[in-house]
């Protein structure tokens, strides 16, 4: 999942007065004004780039009146006037951030960028004002203090003792020098983060790999040849272009049997940030690592590792690198096996030189071919992307009892973007569901993510429902086919899903504690447990149609699919762990980093270097999860979320993958609880225990017998 931009609970909404310019400014700027939609949904057919920045000023102004009020409140702090204040506070600074930061990651453009390069300081200085401001913090604290004498309930419990955490955490406690400094850090940080997902996208888009003869495409399948065709036609060119975008690099990699244009498109994609021209992310690498170490050493941690995980489940960088150091020592001999034995085939298939990086998807492929007499592409017409679009909704409702019905009156950013009404098994109303499916070349971030437009919580009596969104980039419908889905790509769907289900199901008191609003080590269990459906068989007959024949999936094309699951599943172990290393050895630094990006890079995966090296690439200069987006010493987090699933789902298959009780608890005490409780709490309700990796590593199939 992609990070959403989360402002903190203490945004601010009201204004005391407005001038007869700004009532004006209200009347005719959208953002400004009442959503007169269906369920008062985002009017993206009415907001233009133009109404973003005067409606950001106005609705920070806002926020700045209600944290005054509260501010100058001259009773008593007490939960209702203090942390209930904060916790409502920024409704509509928050409804036109969640816009405006989700258009610039799914539909952005130059006007955008810009636009969200001058807001993300003054949100973060506002944010600054608000946790650094002494006279609310002494009343926040006076309410943490005297929160047992409140009778609160356990959702107020925890907001209180959530909100007083987040003040220390955000420099309420620093003294006045170091607040300042604070300050310039958190801005900084703000700038940089941008910049490097810019920079990304930018190197992303701007190659594209346009080949004229014939003979280059050897190897590829028809579907990724005419998709190919048909982007040299819309750029008005002869013959075929690939671009760095998944859908298209993925199977290049896989299948083009030219070695020389395979080595041309890893090196494209292995270099971007790392070309020392001005999309260059080495020097915003060392800058954030090197703030985001002062910011914690500012606030009294040894590293920005112990900052941040002072609260995830795992707790301590110790106990992470412990936990990735146990997986690393299962898998990597199973890693080391598997990628001697696609060199040992590819020898016997024409290699003569060393296997190389680029050559290694492409010879896997085929072995994996060779030894299951399968191949991802034999699936795909079996996984047209609508049947299995109706598939996952058919299994939200044999779980959930959730129904989905598309509503064209809903306005969406992009008109590929569906939208669609969610309602529970009394069909009542529980949610929007934005589900926007194909790449956009220049204008949309790529891999897949979950966000939303707008959190569960309860005001007033009204349950105020989500407006959840599911964004990918999958393989496009052609001239003469539908958009057919590979078996990772159906694996990513229900991922995304499940991410999607922890936001709609929310059913708690408080936004700030709602849906996703979760440990990041924890946020991943949802929707990995979803993904292990599209490891049955039972569902996979269900969900799998010929997209012209209407034929269901045969039961020996399925098996393969089963027999080759765990085709290299040491290895992929090995590569996710190293994602893992690389993040925790950038933030468990305690003294500034002064070094070669790449040598520092090749330190901390040389346990799970399994390739001889390739100069002028850098992993790094890439990792938009920790330098762009909310991962930064959480990356592990993917692993940990698997041993969960892993556990989680073992239970399923005790009871019965389509077991009503098994969902309706999983339901009850993991998906509608959101953080209001700590998640080793929620998890053991459902499962009765705490999860070991073990059976993580027997569905891996990662026990030596």
């Amino acid at each position: 999942m992609k990070p959403k931009l989360l402002l903190s609970c203490f945004l601010c909404t009201v204004l005391i007065t407005f001038s007869c310019k700004q009532n004006n400014n209200m009347n005719t700027n959208t953002l400004l004004s009442e959503f007169n939609t269906v369920h008062q949904t985002p009017p993206f057919d009415k907001i233009t780039e133009a109404e973003y920045l005067p409606a950001f000023k106005q609705a920070i102004e806002e926020a700045r009146a209600d944290i005054k009020a509260i501010v100058e409140e001259n009773e008593k702090p007490t939960f209702e006037n203090t942390i209930l204040g904060l916790e409502y506070a920024g409704g509509r600074l928050e409804k036109i951030s969640s816009i405006f930061f989700n258009i610039n990651s799914a539909e952005t453009n130059d006007e955008i960028q810009s636009i969200a390069r001058e807001v993300s300081p003054l949100l973060t200085e506002y944010s600054n004002d608000i946790v650094l401001n002494e006279t609310l913090f002494s009343k926040v604290k006076a309410v943490y203090e005297n929160r047992n004498e409140f009778n609160l309930n356990s959702e107020q419990l925890k907001l209180v003792e959530d909100t007083y955490k987040s003040f220390a955490r955000k420099g309420a406690l620093l003294n006045k020098e170091d607040k300042a400094r604070y300050r310039e850090i958190t801005k900084e940080l703000s700038k940089l983060s941008l910049t490097f997902g810019e920079n990304i996208l930018a190197e992303t888009n701007d190659f594209k790999l346009h080949i004229t003869n014939k003979e280059d495409l050897a190897g590829l399948p028809d579907a990724i040849v005419s998709a190919a065709a048909e982007l040299a036609k819309s750029e008005e060119k002869e013959g075929w272009v690939f671009t760095l975008h998944f859908p298209s690099y993925v199977p290049f990699m896989k299948y083009a049997n030219n070695r020389e244009l395979r080595k041309q498109m890893y090196m494209a994609y292995s270099s971007r940030g790392n070309q020392n021209n001005k999309y260059d992310n080495k020097k915003i690498v060392s800058s954030l690592t090197n703030l985001r170490l002062e910011k914690a050493q500012l606030l009294g941690y040894k590293n920005h590792a112990q900052y941040v995980l002072e609260e995830r489940m795992a707790e301590t960088p110790e106990k992470v690198n412990a936990f990735l150091q146990e997986l690393l020592d299962k898998s990597l001999p199973f890693a080391k096996e598997e990628v001697a034995e696609v060199e040992a085939y590819a020898k016997k298939n024409s290699l003569t030189d060393k296997l190389q990086k680029w050559d290694f998807s492409y010879y896997s492929e085929k072995l994996k071919a060779e030894k299951f007499s399968f191949t991802e592409e034999m699936t795909k017409p079996y996984f047209q992307l609508e049947k299995v679009e109706q598939g996952i909704f058919d299994l939200s409702n044999t779980l959930f009892g959730i129904t989905f019905k598309e509503n064209k009156d809903i306005p969406v950013y992009n008109p590929e973007v569906k939208a669609y009404e969610v309602f529970d098994e009394n069909g009542e109303f529980l949610s929007v569901l934005y589900l926007d499916f194909f790449p956009r070349s220049g204008r949309k971030q790529g891999g897949a993510w979950m966000t939303n437009y707008g959190e569960q919580f309860i005001k007033d009596g009204k349950d105020n429902r989500p407006f959840v969104s599911l964004v990918c980039n999958f393989s496009r419908p052609t001239e003469d086919t539908p958009s057919l889905l590979t078996y990772n790509e159906v694996r990513t769907f229900l991922h995304e899903f499940g991410h999607g289900l922890h936001g709609m199901l929310s059913e708690t008191t408080f936004k700030s504690q709602s849906g996703t609003n979760v440990y990041r080590d924890f946020v991943e269990l949802p929707s990995q447990i979803l993904e292990n459906w599209g490891t049955e068989k039972e569902w996979l007959k269900m969900v799998g149609k010929h997209y012209s024949t209407g034929e269901t999936i045969p039961d020996d094309l399925v098996d393969k699919i089963m027999k080759s699951a765990n085709f290299q599943s040491g290895y992929q172990s090995v590569r996710q762990l190293s994602f893992g290393l690389n993040d925790m050895a950038w933030h468990s630094i305690t003294t500034p980093f002064e070094g070669k990006i790449t040598e520092f890079e090749d330190n901390a995966m040389l346990q799970t270097e399994l390739f001889p090296k390739v100069e002028g690439t850098c992993f790094s200069t890439a990792f938009s999860h920790i330098f762009a987006g909310g991962y930064a010493a959480g990356y592990y987090g993917y692993k940990w979320a698997e041993v969960l699933d892993a556990d989680a789902f073992s239970l399923f298959k005790t009871n019965g993958i389509f077991d009503k009780t098994t969902a309706a608890s999983f339901r009850d005490n993991i998906l509608s609880k959101g953080g209001t409780k700590h998640p080793m709490e929620l998890y053991v309700a459902f499962r009765g225990q705490e999860p070991t990796p073990d059976a993580l590593l027997e569905r891996s199939d990662l026990i030596k017998k």
